[in-house]
């Protein structure tokens, strides 16, 4: 491979087009303030680099990042690209990576609002991520080991896997579809409305209002906490080994819960059944 090394570049697609090369502690940085320096190359590293302009990473082929950064000034970095891995890198730009597939991310550390639109085959593992709307319409996602912080997150995803994770977001899963969710933590109000085929499996649930107006909706030996209007109108099968404050209206299925302080049933069509665990007795 060709190496460029050592260099500051601030020119306007400073290094369009170029193929076969490692990049290596070089700054993409400077008064003339240009965009796109790696528009349309291919089979490119980039290793101890630093990223202070924008949209850098534009219809790339082949891309391995390393222990690199890229400022808040370097917005909408990674666009239209495929074949990708990231390692130990901050993506700290707005839109950090978006319609791109094929990605590999470890030991990264992301402040990113409205990171990860329309990403296909996507695997991250032992990162942080600080965002609003983080993955929306994405697909194929496996997350292991990933704490993630802000609102609106995964929503309109489908076909994932989530794994060992802590989720600190509000209005998170909305309408996805296919995706597990499994031994993780997931806080924050109204989870995953309007979902359909989501599963939670060995999760800790916190927050008001979770899992309504769902479809084929499985909750499998999982703690709610401070869980009140859980499931209205959902179609759901559940085993709960916490109690929950109040379950209301579930359409279909059957929820297994120790304790529930009030079953709201007002309407007609709430034909879902709770089954209270008591020990000593079976309670419906």
């Amino acid at each position: 491979m060709k190496v460029i090394e050592n260099m500051t570049l601030d020119e306007e697609r400073a290094l369009y087009g170029i193929k076969d090369t490692l990049i290596r502690s070089c700054a993409f940085d400077g008064p003339a303030d240009g965009e796109s320096a790696l528009k349309e190359c291919s089979n490119i590293q980039t290793d101890g680099c630093f990223f202070n302009l924008r949209y850098p990473l534009w219809h790339v082929k082949g891309l391995n990042i390393s222990n690199s950064e890229m400022t808040e000034l370097c917005r909408a970095a990674l666009w239209y690209s495929h074949d990708i891995a990231i390692k130990n890198t901050k993506l700290h730009g707005i839109k950090a990576l978006r319609e791109c597939s094929n990605i590999k991310m470890s030991d990264c550390d992301i402040i990113s609002p409205e990171f990860g639109w329309s990403v296909h085959n996507m695997e991250m593992k032992d990162c942080t991520a600080d965002s609003q709307y983080f993955m929306m319409r994405s697909t194929n996602l496996h997350f292991d080991n990933v704490t993630m912080k802000g609102k609106y997150s995964f929503q309109y995803i489908e076909d994932s896997v989530f794994e060992n994770c802590r989720f600190d977001t509000k209005d998170a899963f909305w309408h996805a579809k296919n995706v597990i969710i499994r031994n993780c933590v997931v806080k924050g109000e109204y989870l995953a409305w309007y979902c359909e085929n989501v599963t939670f499996e060995n999760c800790k649930i916190t927050g008001t209002q979770p899992l309504c107006y769902c479809k084929g909706l499985k909750l499998i030996n999982c703690e709610m906490i401070d869980c009140d209007l859980a499931f209205e109108r959902s179609d759901v099968e559940a085993t709960i080994t916490t109690p929950v404050i109040s379950i209301k209206n579930p359409l279909s299925g059957h929820i297994s819960v120790p304790d529930v302080r009030e079953i709201i049933r007002d309407i007609d069509e709430a034909k879902g059944t709770v089954t209270i665990q008591k020990k000593g007795c079976v309670c419906a």
